[in-house]
């Protein structure tokens, strides 16, 4: 992804997109809760791959801080072939509907996991262990993502950076990237509507769709529930930032905005930092709470 160009971005108060350690962030979720309260945020979703402990882990952090942790998760899909990630928020988490779908996600990554260590292994011609691999996971399988592979491939000098892991063997089309198990678009918007809460089509500036194409997985994902569009997301520039605003008021979605911190990375964005939201987009938050 090209570098965000200076006095794009901003300092947000509202971050509706950040992971911890209960999936692949850096911070724990209380370490996340105490940054969010440095940084002026007043409003949080830790919004975990596929499970809530995130929001769990951090509830009592964010009360201490005052700091209001809405519910969220970010739930791996796909439409049309395409892998697509759609977060949750506000939703009920003790929830029949979001327990099943925690279940059903972290059974289809450890299996998915396994698969993948097994298809790397054999176009690099040397040997992953899975093991190995769910170590960096912080030994949970459930939560075995990606990025876990890309790290182990860095530290065992197999590729010379994380970029490269993702461009050769991890990415978009490559022998890692592994679909098999994750639900439809459609299913996982009904899941969180039945929770309670409100689906967002994460960062859809980043699939690599057609315009025409995209516009039929917002208008699908429309029809099965979906409420909102992340329109301020933490790399994108101006340009993408208006084409999503603009998907956003054709198909009558709310806009949402996070920064997706996972933690320090090159590019030197921090929680909460991403473009203005869009003066003329309903925010998603204003679903939860009365107009200031």
């Amino acid at each position: 992804m090209a570098e965000p160009k200076q006095g794009v971005h901003v300092n947000s108060d509202i971050d509706l997109h950040c992971h911890s350690t209960a999936s692949d962030g850096h911070f724990p979720a209380a370490e996340l809760i105490d940054r969010a309260a440095e940084r002026g945020i007043r409003t949080l979703a830790i919004t975990d791959h596929d499970t809530v402990d995130g929001f769990r882990q951090g509830r009592e952090a964010a009360a201490a801080k005052g700091v209001r942790l809405i519910s969220g998760i970010e739930l791996s899909t796909v439409w049309g072939g395409v892998s697509v990630h759609m977060v949750g928020l506000n939703f009920d988490p003790d929830s029949d509907a979001m327990r099943g779908a925690e279940q059903h996600q972290n059974q289809v990554r450890a299996e998915r996991g396994k698969l993948i260590a097994e298809r790397v292994s054999k176009r690099l011609r040397h040997d992953i262990p899975f093991a190995d691999i769910v170590d960096l996971a912080g030994g949970r399988a459930e939560q075995v993502g990606r990025p876990h592979f890309a790290r182990y491939m860095v530290e065992r000098q197999l590729v010379p950076s994380m970029a490269v892991a993702f461009s050769k063997y991890l990415g978009a089309g490559k022998v890692g990237d592994v679909k098999t198990g994750w639900p439809t678009l459609v299913e996982a918007a009904r899941w969180v509507r039945a929770g309670g809460g409100i689906p967002v089509l994460a960062h859809a500036h980043m699939y690599k769709m057609t315009r025409t194409k995209l516009r039929a997985c917002i208008s699908d994902f429309r029809e099965a529930g979906g409420i909102g569009l992340e329109v301020a997301y933490g790399q994108m520039d101006n340009g993408q930032r208006n084409q999503m605003a603009d998907l956003c008021r054709e198909f009558h979605l709310y806009g949402s905005c996070g920064s997706d911190y996972h933690g320090p990375n090159r590019y030197g964005l921090e929680l909460g930092v991403m473009p203005a939201f869009p003066a003329d987009v309903r925010p998603v938050w204003s679903l939860w709470r009365p107009q200031a």
